[in-house]
């Protein structure tokens, strides 16, 4: 039992790395700015659920290069452009691609 539950882990371990590393290994990123971009990410996210306005359940924050993607749906116009403006003000942040899709 305690080695099913090792190698589970480690095999959890590994494909965290694995996928994780992706954009490291082909070349759009350093692994440096891969932690910043995941602190960034990290910072949106935190943000957003912060906010009441803001379903931060509803809406993906993936980032790339300082470059933060934003997607989902918001239930209205008000949420979307909300949402834009949390990113917008984080640190780090060099732009915003909001793709939200307003949805009632």
């Amino acid at each position: 039992m305690k080695y099913a539950r090792a190698i589970a882990f480690s095999l959890l371990a590994g494909a965290t790395i694995v996928s994780t590393g992706c954009s490291v290994a082909r070349n759009q990123q350093t692994v440096g700015s891969y932690m910043d971009d995941a602190g960034i990410t990290t910072a949106v996210k935190a943000k957003m659920a912060e906010d009441k306005s803001v379903s931060a359940t509803a809406i993906s924050v993936e980032t790339l290069n300082g470059t933060v993607q934003l997607s989902g749906f918001a239930k209205t116009q008000a949420e979307k452009d909300r949402a834009e403006a949390i990113a917008r003000n984080t640190k780090h942040v060099r732009e915003v691609r909001n793709s939200i899709v307003v949805r009632p």
